[in-house]
C-alpha cells in the first residue's frame, strides 16, 4: 500500500508541479504580506493549545495534567511524526506524558484514543452539516456525495469504536472480557504481561464527571476545527485571495478526508495535491493554490518543529530515547 500510495502521491504531485508557472510562483511569494503568513504560523499554535487544554479535561479523572505541559507532549508526538512518518504521535506523546506524570503509558494512550474519537465525532458531525446548509462548487454533485458518504461512514464507526472503549472497560472492571481471555490464552510468559497492558489501557478509558468539563471537550473540539479552517484565511489574505466564510468550512471538509487518506496511504505531498484540487473548486489557480498550501504546510512544520525540539530538549529527551520500550518505574509501557 504504502508502494502504491507513494508512486500515485508522486505522479500527481510531478503532474500538479508541471502546471505551475514558477516565475509567477516566485513573484507571489516574493509578494506575500508576511503579517497574515504569521498569523497562520499562530493560529496552528493555538489551535495545539486549544486540544491540549480539550485532552486535560479528559485526563482529569485519572491526574490532573496542565495545558501547557500536554502542549508540548503533543507537539513532541508531530514531531515524531515528521520525522519518521508512521502515526507515532499518539505513542510519542502518550510516553512523555506517562514519564513525566507517573502514569501508565497504556492508560494514557487510552485517553488519547478517546480524545481522537471525539474529535473524529465532531469534525464528522461538522461536515454533514456543511453539506446539508453550505453551497459550493461541484457541478457533478461527486464531492458532496463522497463527503455524505465518508462522514456518515466515519461517524457510524467512530461511535461503534466508543462503545466498545466502554464495554472493555466495563468487562475488565468486573475481571471478564474476550480481551482479558485472549491474554490468558497468551504463552506464560506474554500472557501476565498482555493482562496489564489489557487493564492499564481499561483504566484510561475515562470521561470527566463535570457536566461543563463534558461541554468543554465538544465545544473545544469544535473551535479546533474552526481554527483549522481559519489556516487558509490567512494564507490566502497574505497572496490577496478572500473566500466566502463558508468557503472555509468546506475547504476543512474536504481537505480533513483528504488527510486522512493521505495518512493510510502514505502519499507523498498529499497535502499539497488536495489543497490544490479543493482550492481549484473555487476558482483558485494552481500557482496561487499551491503558494497558499506552502504556507499552510510550513507554519505547522515551523510550529512543531521548534515547539517539539524545545520540550525534548527541556526534558533532556535524546530522539534514541524514544525507542524506550518501557517506561522505568511507571508501569507497563
Amino acid at each position: 500500500m504504502s508502494l502504491i500510495g507513494g508512486t500515485i502521491g508522486l505522479g500527481a504531485l510531478a503532474w500538479i508541479l508541471s502546471q505551475v508557472d514558477y516565475v509567477q510562483l516566485r513573484a507571489i511569494l516574493a509578494a506575500a504580506d508576511a503579517r497574515y503568513a504569521a498569523y497562520t504560523l499562530l493560529a496552528v499554535v493555538v489551535e495545539h493549545l486549544v486540544r491540549a487544554w480539550k485532552w486535560r479535561q479528559i485526563l482529569q479523572p485519572l491526574r490532573s495534567v496542565g495545558t501547557l505541559r500536554l502542549f508540548g507532549a503533543s507537539m513532541a508526538g508531530h514531531l515524531a511524526n515528521l520525522l519518521v512518518p508512521f502515526g507515532l504521535s499518539p505513542l510519542v506523546r502518550s510516553w512523555l506524558v506517562a514519564r513525566l506524570e507517573a502514569l501508565t503509558m497504556s492508560a494514557v494512550l487510552a485517553s488519547v484514543t478517546i480524545d481522537r474519537l471525539i474529535d473524529g465525532i465532531v469534525f464528522a458531525a461538522l461536515v454533514l452539516f456543511v453539506v446539508i446548509f453550505a453551497a459550493f462548487p461541484d457541478p457533478d454533485g461527486e464531492v458532496r456525495v463522497g463527503l455524505v458518504v465518508g462522514a456518515t461512514g466515519s461517524l457510524g464507526a467512530m461511535v461503534i469504536a466508543l462503545a466498545l472503549l466502554w464495554h472493555h472497560k466495563r468487562a475488565t472492571a468486573q475481571g471478564s472480557g474476550r480481551i482479558l481471555r485472549a491474554m490468558d490464552r497468551l504463552p506464560h510468559r506474554f500472557a501476565a504481561r498482555g493482562r496489564l497492558l489489557a487493564l492499564a489501557f481499561a483504566e484510561g478509558i475515562v470521561w470527566p464527571v463535570e457536566p461543563w468539563r463534558r461541554a468543554a471537550v465538544v465545544a473545544a473540539s469544535l473551535l479546533t476545527k474552526l481554527i483549522a479552517a481559519s489556516y487558509f484565511l490567512w494564507a490566502g489574505l497574505a497572496f490577496g485571495v478572500l473566500l466566502t466564510p463558508v468557503s472555509y468550512l468546506v475547504l476543512l471538509a474536504i481537505l480533513g478526508f483528504i488527510h486522512i487518506l493521505v495518512h493510510l496511504a502514505r502519499i507523498p505531498g498529499g497535502f499539497l495535491i488536495g489543497a490544490v484540487f479543493a482550492l481549484g473548486l473555487f476558482g483558485i489557480g494552481e500557482t496561487h493554490a499551491l503558494a497558499m498550501a506552502t504556507v499552510v504546510v510550513a507554519s505547522n512544520m515551523l510550529a512543531i518543529g521548534v515547539v517539539g525540539v524545545f520540550v525534548l530538549w527541556r526534558h533532556g529527551i535524546a530522539w534514541d530515547a524514544l525507542r524506550i520500550r518501557r517506561v522505568p518505574n511507571n508501569g507497563p509501557a
